[in-house]
């Protein structure tokens, strides 16, 4: 008994919907699927979209670790802030009859070589630091993101000039070209030269980020609707390409901020920094050297207060950094 194949246009729904052997293979056809193409490409009508910050916020509220650095950095900025609120010590109150004396009533961490209060130095010390990193990390930003928009937006003779200058720049270290500036400036130390000296050669990566950044956007569709609407290219640049281009170099400012801190720590370690009348934690840090073998305690509180400040705003940017990059998430 041979089985008769079904010719074509005669095949019946049972035949088709049932598996059967043909030359020793089987075939089986699926049920057909009654969802329409329209019911799948649906979009629900009440939903609103959300935007790239938006989604940022909902993944940062979710994560600890944005909590606890940024829990610290308020702290760090309403010490430098209001330091009278955690101390009423003045912290150039000094007498050397209690030098290196341990802590005591009033005085929690004891006293320095030249008997000054350890804790007043420290919660005095994040008024310099912070103030020095803030400011300069404003100054860049804005540098560094005007010259980066220039240069990627315009292309031609301003993106090589100015790529140029930033190269120049780029090629020399940070914290050398401060104490070249400083050295320059003795007899003017302070914390706008310091701030000035910082952000003279701080402001080339956030420009070489802004740049690449701004190029991406430049040939976006809304960018060519702004334009064919008759907008000017600096309308453009403030309105629509600048906060599309933000994301990556509010990252960077978190983290430079952080760097800018260790800077300001490292000239006033060195002497070339803030001038000794001013209370910073590189300026207590190099004084506790000469202490540090048999008290090593008056060098660690300045540092660790120093490292906690530096580690929250990195940790901060690394989960911004997640949050405004899907593809660093998955990574």
């Amino acid at each position: 008994m041979t089985n008769s194949i079904p010719q074509p246009g005669l095949t019946s729904d049972r035949t088709l919907t049932n598996a059967r052997v043909l030359r020793g293979q089987e075939y089986f056809v699926a049920d057909t699927d009654e969802t329409g193409l329209g019911a799948v490409d649906a979009v629900p009508e009440a939903g609103t979209p959300t935007s790239q910050w938006s989604e940022a916020w909902h993944y940062l509220r979710r994560r600890p670790l944005f909590w606890i650095s940024a829990v610290l950095i308020v702290l760090a900025i309403a010490i430098a802030l209001f330091p009278g609120l955690f101390t009423s010590t003045d912290p150039r109150e000094c007498m050397l009859s209690r030098s290196l004396n341990g802590p005591e009533d009033g005085h929690i961490f004891g006293f320095d070589r030249q008997g000054c209060d350890i804790y007043s130095r420290m919660i005095y010390g994040a008024r310099a630091s912070v103030t020095v990193g803030v400011l300069t990390t404003l100054i860049v930003t804005v540098l560094g993101g005007l010259v980066g928009a220039i240069a990627g937006y315009f292309g031609g003779i301003w993106d090589t000039l100015l790529s140029r200058l930033t190269d120049i720049f780029f090629a020399v270290p940070l914290v050398l070209a401060a104490i070249v500036v400083m050295s320059m400036f003795q007899d003017r130390r302070s914390i706008w030269m310091v701030v000035f000296a910082l952000s003279m050669f701080g402001w080339t990566q956030i420009a070489r980020i802004t740049r690449g950044a701004v190029m991406g956007i430049k040939n976006d569709e809304f960018v060519t609707a702004a334009r064919a609407v008759g907008a000017s290219d600096w309308k453009i640049i403030t309105s629509h390409i600048l906060p599309n281009a933000a994301a990556p170099v509010i990252v960077y400012a978190t983290v430079a901020l952080g760097q800018f801190i260790v800077a300001e720590a490292t000239l006033s370690f060195l002497g070339i920094g803030l001038p000794s009348t001013v209370v910073s934690w590189g300026g207590d840090i190099s004084a506790a050297q000469a202490s540090l073998r048999t008290e090593p305690m008056v060098l660690f509180y300045p540092a660790i207060a120093l490292a906690l400040t530096v580690l929250s705003f990195i940790m901060m940017g690394d989960v911004v950094r997640d949050a405004l990059d899907p593809k660093a998430r998955k990574r």
